[in-house]
């Protein structure tokens, strides 16, 4: 951001702390992938540790949050809205929640997935960190974004980039349908309380690449305006 007259002339620009909040919320979403292997294989001691990984995260990310909220000026002499910032930045704020609470309920309940839709959760999960991935490549667009005035060659890379993330929630959003329906066929043959919870945490990782897309979308707003 040096080269941008907003940051000389009104200090620190809140964008790269923006930036780099999404960055932490999809490092706590990152930690899914060896999450759900070791659940799978019921290597709970390893679930355990991944846990406390994400946690450490996400409690960086909430720190991030709180130190950007509470720093963020009232009036920006920036073309965006503070208001609008700000529910980009609660949005970045569920992936990580998402992440923690996915977490949190399978090592609580030591959740066993069925083996019948063990490799459709991994496609679900790793989609949604994908989704994730995408909304983490839009935001960090977003002070070149502010120094070129919402036009030009960025302009084009960010719509592309919103493009793909709404792609990848909504093939999340089909493949979610796919899992609910498969952990259907089987729910007669689970404990009914499994089957609650199992039902949650397929709700929560639909969520979390929900919130992806709602933070990362949000420059959809940026750019219309």
């Amino acid at each position: 951001m040096a080269g941008n007259p907003f940051s000389k002339l009104f200090g620190q620009s809140p964008i790269r702390p923006i930036q780099e909040h999404i960055e932490l919320a999809h490092q706590c979403a990152e930690q899914l992938t060896p999450f759900i292997d070791a659940a799978l294989a019921s290597d709970w001691g390893k679930a355990e540790t991944i846990y406390q990984t994400i946690s450490e995260i996400e409690n960086n990310a909430d720190e991030a949050k709180t130190h950007l909220r509470a720093n963020l000026p009232n009036s920006l002499m920036m073309p965006v809205d503070r208001s609008d910032l700000l529910v980009m930045v609660t949005q970045q704020d569920e992936i990580a929640n998402c992440t923690k609470d996915i977490a949190g309920i399978m090592l609580g309940r030591q959740m066993h997935i069925p083996s019948e839709i063990a490799d459709q959760m991994r496609t679900f999960v790793g989609l949604a960190i994908e989704t994730s991935a995408q909304a983490v490549k839009a935001v960090n667009e977003m002070d070149e974004l502010l120094e070129l005035g919402f036009k030009g060659r960025v302009l084009n890379v960010v719509e592309d980039l919103v493009k793909e993330l709404n792609r990848l929630e909504h093939e999340n959003d089909e493949l979610q349908i796919e899992v609910r329906a498969a952990l259907f066929k089987i729910e007669s043959d689970l404990p009914p309380v499994n089957v609650i919870f199992l039902y949650k945490v397929i709700e929560w990782v639909g969520a979390l690449a929900d919130a992806a897309q709602s933070a990362g979308g949000k420059l959809q707003l940026l750019i219309a305006r």
